[in-house]
């Protein structure tokens, strides 16, 4: 091991849930989980999240400890927050699982959530490089998902959460993990999108194929000067396009000293 700065700096495009109450939520006291079935009524709304990762740290410290040092120094939020009633008409179905793949315990299955759990938001990443600012290049988007692609839904994360007494606390924030699809150019991350290694290999900085910007600079990983933009909307014939915002963060240099 070697103590400095990070070289493989990294973006995770996630979803963040903001922890509201009704009248006719249940409460969450110390001690009581959240049913499955009450979980919706805890949803205030949500957000963009970009939970920045430090992947060299990440690969040293995760065994056995977890992420930590590589986790903590830096969350990004999008600057709305969309109520869970305006995202009401684009509720959609949970992700279907494939066949053979074991269905969730009791306490993280409910009929109502597996029809209408899932929200169906088109999620993307974009990158402007330094570079790229100074020859007036656009951003350029390197990736395009869906939210309803998720294996989990929200309300199970907060059952889920809540199931040992956790009590959340009006305003607290969940952020979903990363948001990634089948396809690469849906993949919610760099270490994701650039990765080509087998399934057992999927190590840091090892066989990756580079995204190419406009600028014909390649990144693996993040570089100074790049600025990380996440964008999401929601859109259905006969309804207006719902946005959150843009989430933007410039990678500055480390700190000397």
């Amino acid at each position: 091991p070697a103590f400095g700065p990070c070289k493989l700096l990294d973006y995770e495009l996630e979803i963040g849930v903001f922890i509201g109450a009704n009248e006719d939520a249940q409460t969450n006291e110390l001690g009581a989980g959240i049913p499955i079935e009450y979980a919706r009524q805890h949803v205030f709304g949500l957000s963009l999240v970009n939970d920045w990762s430090a992947r060299d740290i990440q690969k040293w410290e995760y065994q056995p400890l977890g992420p930590f040092l590589a986790k903590n120094f830096a969350t990004s939020i999008s600057p709305w927050v969309v109520t869970a009633d305006a995202l009401l008409p684009y509720r959609c179905n949970a992700e279907t699982r494939a066949e053979g793949d074991p269905q969730p315990l009791d306490y993280l299955l409910d009929d109502g959530d597996q029809t209408t759990g899932g929200v169906d938001i088109t999620l993307e990443v974009l990158i402007q490089s330094e570079q790229m600012k100074e020859r007036g290049m656009e951003p350029f988007r390197v990736s395009q998902g869906s939210f309803k692609r998720m294996y989990w839904t929200l309300q199970q994360m907060i059952a889920h959460h809540t199931a040992s007494g956790c009590n959340l606390q009006v305003g607290d924030l969940l952020a979903s993990g990363t948001v990634s699809g089948p396809e690469r150019e849906s993949r919610g991350c760099l270490l994701e999108l650039t990765w080509d290694g087998s399934a057992n290999d999927p190590k840091p900085g090892t066989a990756r194929t580079p995204i190419v910007l406009p600028s014909s600079e390649e990144r693996k990983f993040l570089a100074d000067g790049d600025e990380v933009i996440l964008r999401g909307y929601c859109e259905k014939p006969g309804r207006a396009r719902i946005g959150f915002g843009e989430c933007r963060g410039i990678v500055l240099p480390a700190h000397q000293g």
